[in-house]
């Protein structure tokens, strides 16, 4: 099964990811792909670190190459969250980019009963971009698109309040 939460800063979506994921029988695995680069981004992995406390996820970080990650058969993964993976990937020194990003999805699918990703709506900030940012924009509206034509559940988190587009949830 695959799932995809979208939503922005604050919108609540990390909080749905988890609750839904803990609905699915089997070892759950919380993917992190936030890589750890400031004082902020330390901060945001600690104060996730605490919210999934109790909840019963392995956590494995992992800021590029999904294709290398294991786990276990039958596992639940959440993904936390695409834009950082493809920022990841794209920027990093690897330099992946938008087709590593999506063969580790496909990966990643293949091995585990159900994979939810959490991906962000950055896409209304109605500002000119430099081309840099515009290509980056366009990879991952183009990876949410592919990624909500073949799930099976596709939610919108507002204000905290999930806004189903497709599917149903459980």
């Amino acid at each position: 099964m695959l799932n995809l939460i979208l939503g922005g800063a604050g919108s609540g979506k990390s909080a749905l990811a988890e609750a839904l994921v803990q609905k699915f029988p089997g070892p759950r695995v919380y993917l992190a792909t936030m890589t750890a680069t400031d004082t902020e981004s330390l901060e945001r992995i600690r104060r996730h670190r605490e919210m999934r406390k109790g909840k019963g996820f392995m956590t494995l970080e992992r800021g590029e190459n999904l294709a290398g990650v294991q786990v276990p058969e039958g596992a639940n993964v959440l993904l936390e969250d695409l834009a950082n993976l493809l920022a990841n990937e794209m920027f990093g020194p690897n330099n992946g980019g938008p087709d590593a990003v999506w063969r580790g999805l496909e990966g990643l699918r293949s091995r585990c009963a159900s994979l939810t990703v959490v991906s962000s709506d950055v896409f209304s900030g109605g500002r000119n971009y430099e081309e840099e940012s515009l290509r980056y924009l366009r990879n991952l509206a183009e990876l949410n698109r592919r990624l909500a034509g073949g799930a099976e559940l596709v939610v919108e988190a507002v204000c905290g309040i999930p806004n189903v587009l497709k599917g149903k949830l459980p």
